[in-house]
């Protein structure tokens, strides 16, 4: 009889062990990173200057896919939708802390596991090199002696670009045509081309093209003048009354299913808190104007929360919210 029973436990043992590999030896095959934007953007740059870091301390391959749309909503959801294995990886922005007051989605980085918050970045306010305002005075002067005419690029509802415009008309007027794109790289592509008259980007999808003067900066989201565009204004010098919503800016996160195992999370973490620790890739973050937060577990929580709490009331403040933050349980700031 006893016999029996340790065999059954073996083989109960046996079948356990087979079943779960990837616990015990994570990771075993490739990684797919799914990048909620378009291929040129902040989010696609700083990804793709990231991973070769993280697959050296995973010693195992990411393959990166872009999965624009939706203001990231399907990159998003893609992810949500894969086996909560470690096996699929989102690499975002700061969009999905907003989907639920612009009537995205009802899901935020609350229901998914962040592995990392990479950094944050700081935005610039573009436009062709071919437009002849000086500054963000000079475009706003423009749009308000000719409202509706000029086109904005954007990236849908919740986007940066439309977070920035929700925060000018809350202290001001600007009156413009937004013309939708499925990232910052479209957008730079599309005004370069001379279909859109400006957009404001993050300055790790806009400084490369500003400097070999392709763009021009007419102002950043900043009270100060920045080390990286010293002669590109503060917006607040046009603009004095933006400074209550300052400092802002986007951010950039790695996260997995909510319901991934443990140790596998950890696993990821260790290896991204590596990765973003690399020289290398704080040179990139630094020359594109982005701080470093490297940040995993309850401060990044915190983190995520935080933002949520201040950009949602600011856009409800602006009239740009299409459900109330108390309405979806975002508490005041």
């Amino acid at each position: 009889m006893l016999k029996q029973v340790f065999a059954t436990l073996a083989i109960s043992a046996g079948t356990l062990t087979a079943l779960s590999p990837a616990l015990a030896d994570y990771p075993e095959r490739n990684i797919e990173g799914i990048i909620q934007w378009g291929a040129g953007g902040a989010t696609d740059n700083v990804a793709r200057s990231l991973t070769p870091h993280v697959e050296e301390a995973l010693g195992t391959s990411i393959v990166l896919t872009n999965r624009s749309g939706g203001t990231g909503v399907i990159g998003m959801n893609t992810v949500l939708t894969k086996p909560a294995n470690g096996y699929t990886v989102l690499y975002g922005a700061e969009n999905p802390q907003l989907y639920p007051i612009m009537g995205l989605a009802d899901f935020t980085y609350a229901d998914m596991t962040p592995v990392n918050v990479i950094g944050q970045g700081l935005v610039v306010i573009a436009a062709p090199t071919d437009k002849d305002w000086e500054d963000f005075g000079d475009l706003l002067e423009d749009a308000q002696a000719n409202p509706g005419s000029l086109r904005m690029g954007g990236t849908g509802a919740g986007g940066l670009p439309n977070t920035v415009l929700a925060m000018i008309n809350a202290v001001d007027e600007l009156d413009v045509r937004n013309v939708t794109f499925g990232g910052d790289g479209p957008g730079i592509t599309a005004m370069l081309g001379g279909h859109i008259d400006f957009m404001p980007l993050s300055l790790a999808a806009a400084q490369e093209h500003i400097a070999s003067g392709r763009l021009k900066g007419l102002a950043v989201l900043t009270k100060e003048p920045i080390e990286q565009l010293p002669d590109v204004p503060p917006i607040t010098q046009a603009l004095p009354e933006i400074e209550s919503y300052l400092p802002w800016g986007p951010f950039w996160a790695v996260a997995v299913r909510k319901e991934t195992p443990d140790d596998i999370v950890t696993t990821l973490a260790d290896a991204y808190e590596q990765g973003v620790a690399n020289e290398q890739f704080q040179q990139f973050l630094t020359k594109n104007g982005g701080q470093s937060l490297n940040l995993r577990g309850e401060e990044a929580k915190q983190f995520l929360s935080h933002w949520q709490s201040v950009t949602a009331w600011a856009l409800e403040r602006a009239g740009s919210a299409k459900v109330s933050p108390e309405e979806v349980g975002i508490p005041k700031p």
